[in-house]
């Protein structure tokens, strides 16, 4: 199945690192086609096909002008995928505060003098 939806596209060209490195570099500031397969041990083609994606998902944009094709990062369409991602950071906060609770309650108890757990006390 072909993921259509605009959020599915941001995660799938997400998914590769190439695409990803590609994001970061134009955080920076618009690159060309040939700026941004410098680093890269791969053909042009490649990279081409790696910024459809990226545009395809509207990370990216393309210009046009006469043979220079500047790239630039839309940022705002990474923000469709943090919100989405946004909506389970309070479950999680939620689970790491329980958790540290838990934890304080163990410390607490093994600070306790007296018996400790997994310890018998010395017989006589």
């Amino acid at each position: 199945m072909v993921a259509t939806d605009s959020l599915s596209l941001i995660f799938s060209a997400l998914s590769d690192p190439t695409r990803r490195s590609i994001l970061g570099r134009l955080a920076h500031g618009e690159l060309s086609v040939t700026e941004l397969a410098g680093p890269y041990e791969m053909s042009l083609p490649a990279i081409t096909k790696h910024l459809k994606v990226l545009e395809k998902a509207k990370l990216i944009t393309r210009g046009k002008e006469a043979q220079w094709r500047p790239c630039q990062l839309e940022a705002k369409s990474l923000k469709k995928a943090d919100d989405w991602i946004s909506t389970y950071r309070s479950h999680w906060e939620e689970s790491f505060d329980r958790l540290d609770e838990y934890l304080k309650t163990i410390q607490k108890d093994e600070n306790q003098p007296g018996e400790k757990s997994g310890k018998s006390k010395k017989r006589k």
